[in-house]
């Protein structure tokens, strides 16, 4: 496949204590099968901050999108994926939040026996999460150097980030799909399951961590694959 038969572009959208250079396997096979792909690199400081960053990048693709976002990502593409220019929305075990929700609001009654994030109590203004368990919790697939260095380069997450709420969740107008990571120990599979349910998306399982994006970038981008493919198709 070359990039002339691909009509639509890809934005790719990290999440909180991370940054945009996780999704390098899953770039690397998009742009070998001739997509265009852009990677936004949050500050992860506010909601409204990341939003307009996100949307900074979508205008700046030559052709319409495919906006994927994974965990606090997902809260940035629902809010920024009314832009005209997004033609379907990809969650990459992410918070796919309705209007009035933020990341804050859906963690704040988690089920009984699920895995509770290792999230040190706030400083500043920020959330850190415990380097000690980080690989554990976020990573335990990903090769143990890289996941040791992921958590040692953890970018620093906002409160006004993990509080800001959705306004109009992109996902009631545009089609989308979901990628469940059925060993996630940040959000749980059965929230994510039921996230993706409430947004009416193509659901796709795939046995992996948080961090699947890194543990396993084929599958991922064969989810963003299909959902190029399936907005194509309407």
């Amino acid at each position: 496949m070359n990039a002339t038969s691909n009509t639509r572009a890809v934005v790719l959208v990290h999440g909180g204590f991370v940054d945009g250079s996780g999704w390098d396997g899953v770039y690397a096979i998009l742009k070998g099968k001739g997509y265009d792909v852009g990677v936004v690199q949050n500050a992860t400081i506010s909601l409204k901050g990341d939003v307009a960053a996100t949307r900074a990048v979508i205008e700046a693709m030559g052709k319409p999108v495919i906006l994927v976002g994974h965990s606090y990502g997902g809260v940035v593409i629902t809010e920024a994926g009314t832009h005209e220019k997004v033609a379907g929305l990809a969650y990459i075990a992410a918070f796919a939040p309705d209007a009035g929700e933020s990341v804050g609001t859906l963690i704040a009654n988690p089920a009984p026996g699920a895995p509770v994030p290792p999230i040190l109590p706030p400083k500043d203004g920020f959330l850190m999460l415990d380097k000690a368990k980080f690989a554990a919790s976020f990573a335990a697939d990903v090769e143990p150097a890289k996941a040791a260095f992921m958590g040692d380069s953890q970018v620093p997450w906002g409160l006004d980030a993990l509080n800001g709420p959705v306004t109009t969740p992109a996902w009631r107008k545009k089609p989308s799909w979901y990628l469940v990571a059925t060993a996630d120990k940040m959000i749980p599979p059965d929230a994510q399951r039921a996230m993706a349910k409430r947004a009416d998306a193509t659901v796709v399982e795939e046995a992996g961590s948080h961090a699947i994006y890194v543990s396993k970038p084929q599958a991922v981008a064969a989810l963003i694959e299909k959902a190029a493919q399936g907005v194509k198709a309407r």
